[in-house]
């Protein structure tokens, strides 16, 4: 007798002690989806401007901007935990993909635009990029996706603040801060980035056998931006869950571009007009470099060209169908020996897809080019000073925007090109097999 009481003081005790648990991690678990993107989130952020995580004192680096000597037998450093934590999370985040601003009853999709934002460390310039797309008319019925390849609580709190419209955040998942020191970040027995190859093989270091074009090793900081850009084209259109019977378009921003007010507006005339009139049309931009003062007499024509990547960049509206012909030729993609994305699609323009890309583009452009700085600049940035020009001049046409009806103003003819000079930093054969694995990967 005393021995079932005892064994029922037991039994009753366990199963209590699984329902504390069970409530205790329940609670934990809505807790951290809810204060995930609430920084501080780790006990130690990374340093704005490093581009990766603090590493362990000890671990020595060798950058592969530098020639200094390369000692092959160093050992591979091992993965600090504030690393590994963000790893972790960042796996999380891509899995949970928490909608803010929506419903929660799960009735909510998206309506005919999508804008994926790829984010580095530029807060400066991605606060003035929000602050455009508060003022958009009709910006409540679109999804913005914010696609990030650095971890900052800056970046987060700027997004957090975003009330205007649906958002949701994910992240890179092969980015430099999460492999500071390993591939697809810079490993210390990477080659330096201008030894001659016979002196690489010599000194043994991991990646000899692949220079570019131009006889350099790989830099990781401008790889990672043609990795992210692929990756992301993957993730969205094929992980993303509220985007699975997504039938519309998604158009492409970075964190340094500038919308007016009425871009929405005018990228849905633009669709109609597309359908319309230019069904051979494979892909829209609403975005040009090219300068103007006023809107007057094109505020409400746009033009048929044929696509290049030095102009037509900027904004560009992909479609699932135009997408599905690019997956097509990720071997040529992924292969290519240069690391911009856009002068890679120039070339699988040429090379791979069916045909030429046509482009229907605005002659007054609605996407703008607020960054003047970045990878390729080393001066100061100036994100206020550009702003206020680009503000200036929409100010100063504010008469022009919101065209009733827009029109084709001229059909160039397909022009002939010749294939984009290479610029090189994409021989290292680990990139190529990385990038062809992201359809394969979260």
């Amino acid at each position: 007798m005393r021995f079932r009481i005892y064994k029922r003081k037991v039994l009753i005790l366990t199963l209590v002690v699984a329902a504390c648990g069970f409530v205790l991690w329940s609670s934990n678990g809505r807790q951290r989806k809810s204060d995930a993107l609430a920084p501080p989130l780790l006990d130690a952020e990374p340093l704005r401007g490093a581009g990766h995580l603090a590493v362990s004192v000890g671990i020595r680096r060798v950058s592969n901007e530098s020639a200094a000597p390369l000692v092959p037998a160093v050992p591979r450093p091992e993965v600090d935990n504030l690393t590994l934590r963000y790893r972790s999370l960042v796996y999380q985040l891509n899995f949970d993909q928490m909608l803010r601003n929506v419903d929660n009853d799960g009735t909510w999709s998206p309506g005919e635009l999508v804008l994926v934002v790829q984010v580095h460390n530029r807060p400066e310039y991605l606060r003035l990029l929000i602050d455009s797309l508060r003022k958009a008319q009709g910006i409540h019925e679109v999804l913005v996706i914010f696609s990030h390849d650095f971890w900052s609580a800056e970046i987060n709190n700027l997004i957090s603040r975003v009330d205007f419209c649906p958002v949701l955040q994910v992240f890179f998942p092969f980015s430099i801060q999460l492999y500071p020191n390993e591939f697809p970040g810079s490993d210390p027995r990477d080659c330096p980035r201008d030894l001659k190859k016979n002196a690489a093989l010599k000194l043994g270091c991991i990646n000899a056998e692949y220079p570019d074009s131009f006889g350099h090793y790989r830099e990781a900081k401008f790889s990672q931006t043609k990795h992210h850009w692929w990756w992301k084209l993957h993730f969205v259109w094929e992980r993303v869950k509220v985007l699975q019977e997504y039938t519309g378009l998604i158009l492409f921003l970075e964190e340094d571009h500038y919308v007016a007010p009425d871009f929405y507006h005018v990228f849905k005339k633009m669709w109609k007009l597309k359908q319309q009139e230019c069904p051979g049309c494979d892909v829209l931009s609403l975005g040009t470099y090219t300068t103007i003062r006023s809107f007057y007499g094109i505020a409400d024509k746009v033009d048929v060209k044929t696509w290049k990547s030095t102009e037509h960049n900027m904004g560009l509206a992909l479609t699932r169908d135009a997408y599905q012909k690019l997956i097509e030729c990720t071997d040529t993609f992924c292969t290519y020996d240069d690391y911009n994305w856009d002068w890679t699609l120039q070339y699988l323009t040429l090379a791979c897809l069916p045909k030429i890309w046509k482009v229907l583009v605005p002659q007054a452009p609605r996407i703008f080019h607020a960054g003047d700085c970045g990878m390729h600049h080393k001066k100061t940035c100036r994100p206020s000073t550009q702003s206020a020009q680009i503000e200036s001049l929409l100010n100063n046409n504010k008469q022009y925007l919101f065209p009733e009806t827009l029109v084709i103003g001229e059909k160039f003819p397909m022009a002939a090109i010749s294939p984009p000079r290479k610029n090189g930093g994409w021989g290292d054969i680990r990139d190529h097999e990385l990038c062809k694995s992201y359809r394969r990967l979260q």
